[in-house]
């Protein structure tokens, strides 16, 4: 079973940027299609970005377009989230998901349907 480890979370100031990362002990992600979705302190989850496995297409939210990209590093062992310009109300738990292999995704939901998932990095904007 596929174990993600999700970090990079911090308390920064508005317009800061943070680097998330998420990985799986053992695994390279490469298979895996993953979705970064968040949950803010009384509020549902909400899906955040996602990459698919079959040819890294990439989809996001409106609300992060234009701030945040998601990315595989180089040995395709670990998938990031780069936020930059980030607001108050991006602050939440963020966590990633991961497909079953070699599973295509469409959307920045696609969370809504990965089994998978990490227990989440908590990233806090505050000035």
């Amino acid at each position: 079973q596929l174990q993600l480890v999700e970090s990079g979370g911090a308390f920064v100031q508005p317009g800061k940027s943070l680097k998330l990362s998420c990985t799986a002990s053992g695994s390279t992600l490469g298979i895996y299609s993953i979705g970064w979705f968040r949950q803010a302190p009384g509020k549902g989850p909400e899906g955040v970005s996602c990459i698919s496995s079959t040819d890294d297409s990439t989809y996001y939210a409106e609300s992060v377009k234009g701030r945040f990209t998601i990315a595989r590093d180089n040995d395709r062992k670990t998938v990031i989230l780069q936020m930059d310009d980030l607001k108050p109300e991006d602050t939440a738990n963020y966590a990633c998901a991961a497909s079953r292999p070699f599973d295509a995704v469409r959307g920045a939901d696609c969370y809504l349907y990965l089994e998978v998932r990490g227990q989440g990095t908590l990233v806090t904007v505050s000035s």
